[in-house]
């Protein structure tokens, strides 16, 4: 495991739009500019993962020194499901997630390991594999309060270098998804739903996103399921009251996609 010396500054807390999971393999402009993120942040101590590919009915960490690389997708070519991610665990930074969460019973998971959600970005952040990754769950039985709340009470995190980090799609509407290799143009419902969000992150108007269901019906068809947008959630949480924001990470994939990333700090 490499040397974990602490950032002497505060760590950034950023939300990647993660696509399509062959942005794995791909070198495009995403993920060009996932490796130039990785390669500006300070140096973290370690990673924690919000991915929308682990929504189960309960809150939990992977627990484990060496999670799995856990391939969650079918029907993608050969070469995708050879790849490999062997990040180490964190069982300290496990012990620091549960402390923080109490009195929140959070259920230290020896199975789970990292998803494409968390290691198709990672991949290009840190090629190495030599920084510590934890993942925590979405509970999928809890309003979106309680994921920016518990994005609040993990913001402490920030300071003891850790890199918090949200992995999933502000508009993810897989059917209306292109999934030829030629490009086209964002629908203009997607187009509208993402310049509303960005407008909000700038205004620091988080109850706002958080109550996202009652900005409509660009709302409705741009998050038909919550999983890819209740990472932003935590993100928000762990963000400070009038903190610089950027979107180091811009663009449409595939019509319904939204690969836009958020950080604060």
């Amino acid at each position: 495991m490499p040397e974990r010396d602490t950032p002497a500054t505060r760590i950034p807390t950023i939300f990647f739009g993660h696509g399509n999971p062959m942005n794995a393999l791909h070198d495009n402009a995403w993920t060009r500019g996932w490796a130039a993120i990785g390669q500006r942040l300070p140096r973290p101590r370690a990673v924690l993962s919000v991915s929308a590919h682990w929504y189960v009915p309960d809150t939990a960490v992977t627990a484990m020194a060496a999670p799995r690389t856990i391939h969650d997708f079918g029907g993608f070519p050969r070469e995708l499901f050879e790849v490999q991610y062997p990040a180490p665990g964190d069982l300290e930074l496990v012990r620091r997630v549960r402390e923080l969460l109490r009195p929140l019973d959070v259920r230290a998971d020896v199975s789970w390991g990292l998803d494409h959600g968390t290691w198709s970005v990672l991949r290009h952040v840190y090629p190495d594999a030599d920084v510590p990754v934890v993942q925590l769950s979405i509970d999928e039985s809890q309003p979106p309060s309680f994921h920016y709340g518990l994005g609040r009470m993990l913001r402490p995190l920030r300071d003891e270098g850790i890199l918090l980090i949200g992995s999933g799609d502000v508009v993810h509407n897989l059917h209306s998804y292109a999934w030829g290799r030629h490009p086209v143009e964002p629908f203009d419902w997607a187009q509208r739903f993402e310049a509303t969000a960005r407008e909000l992150i700038v205004q620091g108007d988080h109850a706002t996103l958080t109550n996202y269901e009652a900005l409509g019906r660009d709302a409705e068809l741009s998050i038909p399921t919550p999983d890819h947008y209740l990472p932003l959630l935590y993100v928000l949480g762990a963000s400070d009251p009038g903190e610089p924001v950027s979107f180091p990470i811009e663009g449409m994939d595939g019509g319904s996609i939204s690969m836009l990333s958020v950080q604060f700090g």
